[in-house]
């Protein structure tokens, strides 16, 4: 081959990294940094529903209303509640059937399967299951609560229980996840390591803090901040069992912004909601980052 052909398909083979990342980045852009965009700049209008291409640029309107809301206070109260306490749960339950499933035993392969059921069925489904389950009258749970002598409960229809309905389905969900992503993690822990922590005496709960742990880590952490960020703008599961009620007390942001833009009809205050929520998974996203750098530099030294 002549000199210049060489040439030429050098030349060619700098530009192919390129031609496989080009299509995603034009998705990329197309359905996801453009409506972004769109939002985030219709924050700052007032546009409503019935004239979407008419909105005024009226500034940090919508934001100064939202903050002199009670209504968003509530949302946003709700939100890092049901966020907060999806995740210490969640990822709770997650790593320990990990744990308990990683070593080999009769009938694993079944439990497993059973355990991934809830990742496994779609958020739709799973919502109209768990309505069934939780129906004041005919539902199995309070079946099962008026045999043990409890009485009747009123899942989502009462303040008191709703919330708490809304995050065991959630975590019923998300803890599956969890689960299959510290199990892969757990593959990569040297198992002569932990025979040599056991042979010098180290108990169960030594070997995991010292050996275990460290592995897993970083598959603990990126499977936190992936069930933050869904938890954040989770909305099916949410809107489908209890429509952001009773009296708000499961309204999140994202519900909230649903019940702005399509019942409020004011898509410019809707996407002030959304972007507090963004805002939200960014920060959380940032903190995630942050603390992965410092970690990684810590091993570095």
């Amino acid at each position: 081959m002549s000199a210049s052909g060489l040439k030429s398909r050098n030349g060619m083979a700098r530009f192919v990294p390129y031609a496989f990342i080009l299509p995603p980045m034009i998705y990329l852009m197309v359905f996801m940094f453009w409506p972004l965009a769109r939002q985030m700049y219709m924050s700052f209008t007032n546009t409503r529903i019935i004239n979407p291409n008419r909105g005024r640029f009226i500034g940090l309107g919508n934001f100064e209303r939202l903050f002199e809301d009670p209504a968003f206070y509530l949302s946003l109260k709700v939100t890092l509640v049901y966020t907060v306490l999806t995740v210490i749960i969640g990822v709770t339950l997650g790593l320990i059937a990990a744990l308990a499933i990683d070593r080999p035993f009769k009938g694993r392969s079944v439990v497993r399967a059973i355990l991934l059921f809830g990742w496994a069925v779609p958020g739709v489904a799973a919502s109209l299951i768990w309505l069934w389950m939780f129906n004041e009258r005919s539902g199995i749970l309070n079946r099962v609560a008026e045999l043990i002598g409890l009485g009747r409960f009123s899942w989502l229809t009462s303040t008191d229980y709703a919330l708490g309905s809304v995050l065991a389905v959630t975590v019923w969900q998300v803890a599956p996840f969890v689960m299959l992503v510290v199990l892969a993690a757990l593959q990569s822990v040297p198992e002569e390591v932990r025979e040599a922590a056991k042979i010098d005496g180290a108990d169960p709960i030594s070997t995991f803090r010292a050996v275990t742990l460290p592995h897993i880590r970083p598959a603990v952490q990126l499977a936190a901040l992936l069930v933050t960020v869904w938890s954040i703008r989770r909305f099916d599961v949410i809107y489908l069992l209890t429509g952001g009620g009773p009296l708000g007390s499961t309204s999140t942001l994202v519900v909230k912004l649903r019940q702005t833009a399509f019942e409020g009809h004011e898509l410019g205050m809707a996407s002030a909601y959304g972007a507090v929520g963004l805002v939200l998974a960014l920060l959380v996203a940032a903190i995630h980052y942050v603390a992965e750098q410092r970690r990684m530099k810590r091993m570095s030294r």
